[in-house]
């Protein structure tokens, strides 16, 4: 109930959003007339088409976007013959075919008929609902980023279509509103003609703003920077309130989970009666097993098992991986099965080389699912990277944790599960797990610096002089002064939906942070060779305050894909500016993360 309040919600904004402005000519071609015959059946039928196009689009299927695609067109040319029926009335006229007198009759009730047409209205509404691209914020991100994981379903459809009920509701007033306006001009002589006509120019500048981009390029960036803080903070209210183990769709809050490490005391408490949230879910679909043969539940008959749900560029994901390490390496002989699920979230995390090489580095030895399908993520229902379920010796889930933290607490299931089990000797002491570099637990107090993605799909607080230009090269160049949170690009770059890529040397990446750690997922140039890079804090060398990545005078080089720490500050905490430049250029740069 609380995901469909912030869907609606998130959906209401929408008419502050400059998103809206190329489709408000559609919906105000209905002014004038009776809301219940013409108004109320276009917007519905913009709502109903975009949850359903939105929700096929989940699926993820080529053919779903080549065919929305086609619809776009046709709705572009559909509501563009609307458009100059209303402003030459004449042309019209001389319509005659069947095509074209429908038409005619859409610009006869657009014309304040006496008796207005509701399936002419459902028309366009269903041609609106195919060409509105609203702005992606945190509340449409999430309810998108959502759908994609989980796959279209019923609760995808009704997320979708409550954030689209929540912008008809607000076009709705403004209809109502743009009703009493038309009805006084009416009383002046001439003044419907004129405004019909005016309303039929509009829908023609914004047929033509759709068909040029506008709505999902300058305009969505426009609006992530007008609205995207009112989302947010409705995000952060609404939190405490969303269900934590359902199938709410949290996947645009996906790293660290509910328990940040630094809010979690180590004393923990010994669980008691563990209740029983299910069986254990098939680990069916994986594309590949490594470090084991495929486990089936047969094989897993009798033995404790700890699920933890993982992609290694995830710095929330690294933090607790000396725990699992640690428990795996402890009970292993006493029963408990680690299983660790790489689920990708960047494309390069999709690459099993690159798992192999990050689990070798960080010393994985217990079996890892390759999910890159997100097979076993939907059959467990998942929302979060780190995620971990516990799975008693019947194979029935009795406990789940998401996030950082609470690792006292887990311990105690893990042995209170082996004791169920008939195991022997389980030891009542907890682990004191060695964490350094990467993997050091943050300092929530000090963090006021929010996740940040570098690519133009989910990127946020982005300032310059030119705007983000989605997948072209573009020179740009950062302001004098950075706000807190704000980030930047200088030199030449190419930014592409999850990536920035650096096309020349010298290209630079400011940010102007609040936290005790930063660190940046990059990778090199396609060629593979190393890209050089020198760090600069408030424009000097770190020094001290340099991370495991970069040497004290700031130099350090970008030799795989994966997440760098480039600074660990050791005092101090304070807002400071930081700026990586690249010295060769071919560099990829996807998120900054913080700690």
């Amino acid at each position: 109930m609380w995901l469909l309040v912030l869907a609606y919600l998130g959906g209401v904004l929408t008419i502050v959003s400059p998103c809206i402005l190329p489709v408000l000519p559609f919906v105000f071609a209905r002014t004038g007339q009776p809301f219940m015959k013409s108004g109320l059946p276009l917007l519905a039928g913009m709502a109903l088409t975009f949850a359903l196009v939105a929700s096929l689009a989940a699926v993820g299927g080529g053919w779903v976007v080549q065919v929305n695609q086609y619809g776009r067109w046709l709705a572009l040319l559909f509501v563009a013959l609307f458009g100059l029926t209303l402003l030459l009335p004449r042309l019209a006229e001389r319509l005659t075919r069947p095509l074209v007198a429908a038409g005619g009759r859409l610009s006869e009730a657009a014309a304040a008929d006496t008796r207005p047409r509701p399936g002419a209205s459902l028309l366009i509404g269903v041609a609106t609902g195919l060409l509105w691209a609203p702005c992606a914020g945190p509340i449409l991100g999430l309810l998108l980023t959502g759908a994609a994981l989980q796959g279209a379903n019923i609760a995808t459809t009704l997320l979708l279509l409550a954030y689209a009920a929540g912008a008809a509701t607000s076009l709705a007033a403004a209809l109502l509103l743009g009703g009493k306006v038309f009805a006084a001009m009416k009383r002046s002589i001439g003044a419907g003609e004129w405004l019909r006509r005016g309303l039929g120019g509009a829908m023609l500048a914004g047929v033509a703003a759709i068909a040029l981009g506008l709505d999902t390029g300058i305009l969505a960036r426009v609006s992530t920077a007008s609205t995207g803080d009112i989302e947010q903070a409705l995000v952060s209210r609404f939190a405490g309130k969303l269900p934590t183990d359902s199938g709410a769709m949290m996947s645009q809050i996906p790293r660290g989970g509910d328990q940040p490490a630094g809010s979690m005391k180590m004393t923990a408490k010994i669980p008691g009666e563990l209740p029983i949230e299910g069986n254990l879910p098939s680990l069916d679909g994986a594309v590949q097993w490594l470090n084991s043969p495929p486990l089936t539940a047969q094989a897993l008959k009798g033995k404790v098992v700890l699920v933890d749900f993982w992609t290694y560029s995830c710095i929330n994901c690294l933090r607790t991986l000396p725990y699992v390490k640690a428990w795996a390496e402890k009970y292993r002989d006493q029963g408990l099965v680690v299983i660790g699920v790489h689920t990708p979230e960047f494309a390069f995390e999709r690459d099993v080389g690159n798992v192999t090489k990050a689990m070798k580095d960080l010393g994985i030895t217990y079996p890892v699912v390759i999910d890159n399908d997100y097979k076993v993520w939907r059959a467990f229902n998942n929302q979060y990277w780190p995620a971990h379920y516990f799975a008693d010796a019947q194979g029935r889930i009795r406990y789940h944790h998401f996030g950082e933290g609470k690792y006292a607490e887990s311990e105690r299931v893990i042995q209170q599960l082996l004791r169920e089990a008939g195991a022997a000797k389980v030891a009542d002491g907890l682990i004191n797990a060695r964490a350094e570099g990467v993997q050091l637990a943050p300092n929530m107090n000090e963090v006021r610096s929010p996740e940040t993605y570098v690519g133009y799909r989910r990127a946020e607080h982005f300032v310059a002089e030119t705007d983000l230009a989605p997948d072209k090269v573009t020179a740009y160049s950062p302001p004098a002064q950075l706000a807190l949170n704000n980030w930047s690009l200088d030199g030449q770059w190419t930014v592409g939906p999850e990536r920035a890529v650096s096309n020349a040397p010298a290209s630079r990446i400011v940010y102007r942070f609040h936290a005790r750690d930063l660190h940046l997922v990059l990778g090199p140039g396609a060629d593979g060779k190393p890209v050089r890079f020198k760090v600069l804090i408030d424009g000097k060398p770190p020094g001290d305050a340099h991370g495991v990545d970069v040497a004290p005078d700031g130099s350090g080089s970008v030799t795989e894909q994966r997440l760098y720490q480039l600074v660990r500050q050791t005092a101090g905490v304070k807002d400071r500016t930081f700026s990586i430049e690249f010295l060769d250029p071919g560099v990829s740069a996807y998120a900054f993360t913080f700690g």
